[in-house]
């Protein structure tokens, strides 16, 4: 069975890699289509090879932080600082989809690290790791700690949501992306735009606070100008709902 990951990537089966080197070639002249499945626009969206094609992608309108949702896997992200999460470092919490990925493409280093004695991947524990040239693409990796899997609630994003605020200012990234990686993680039973929502909360919170600091003069003006949620191609729009929700919420 070949099964992709949340994000839409990690098919690795070699048949299937056989199959897309044929018909790749011939994909740049099929029409892209939006999440929505419109066609886009010839000049908005001008034929070019298929991996280098439009990625899909949502906006949240009326943010205070300009942010979208991008249909991309964080294992191929080209950014300067990609933000994902690990559940504990325990045997039960096998990587699966972007997450088995990235740990191949950093030749399991994810597999080194998740140690009791190393990370541990407890609720807010933050890792940042500079991937070896050849490795990913993005020029940071931020892993922050979702604690234990079996007891697992959305409302735990909201943590995750003002560290990756804090600690995107502090790394000095404009344009951080961020997954979740939940599904990735092992943990199925909750919807995407639900935990979408919490992280969001933690986000604009943070934000807030920031401002206000800065407003006193008690800190530097936030780095943070926009911000990237990545999601598969089939919970991209319940993401965006989750996001849009939250920013509702906030501005009551």
């Amino acid at each position: 069975m070949i099964r992709a990951d949340e994000y839409g990537g990690g098919m690795r089966k070699v048949a299937v890699r056989g199959i897309l080197r044929l018909y790749l070639p011939f994909l740049a002249t099929v029409t892209v289509l939006s999440v929505a499945g419109w066609p886009v626009d010839d000049q908005a969206a001008p034929a070019v090879s298929a991996p280098l094609q439009k990625l899909a992608e949502l906006r949240v309108s009326g943010a205070p932080i300009a942010t979208r949702v991008l249909v991309q896997s964080p294992a191929e992200t080209d950014t300067e600082l990609q933000i994902v999460c690990l559940f504990a470092s325990e045997p039960q919490n096998a990587l699966h989809g972007a997450l088995l990925e990235m740990n191949e493409k950093l030749g399991g280093l994810f597999d080194r690290i998740r140690k009791p004695d190393l990370f541990r991947g407890e609720l807010g524990e933050a890792l940042r790791i500079v991937p070896p040239s050849g490795t990913l693409v993005a020029r940071n990796l931020l892993v922050i700690g979702l604690g234990d899997s079996a007891n697992f609630a959305p409302q735990r994003m909201e943590l995750v949501g003002s560290i990756s605020y804090r600690e995107a200012n502090l790394l000095g990234t404009a344009h951080p992306f961020f997954a979740p990686t939940i599904l990735d993680g092992g943990v199925t039973k909750f919807g995407t735009g639900e935990v979408a929502e919490h992280f969001y909360n933690g986000i604009l919170r943070a934000a807030r606070t920031e401002r206000l600091l800065k407003e006193q003069g008690a800190s530097v003006a936030p780095i943070m100008q926009d911000l990237t949620y990545l999601a598969g191609a089939s919970h991209a729009a319940d993401t965006q709902h989750g996001l849009e929700r939250a920013l509702a919420n906030f501005s009551k």
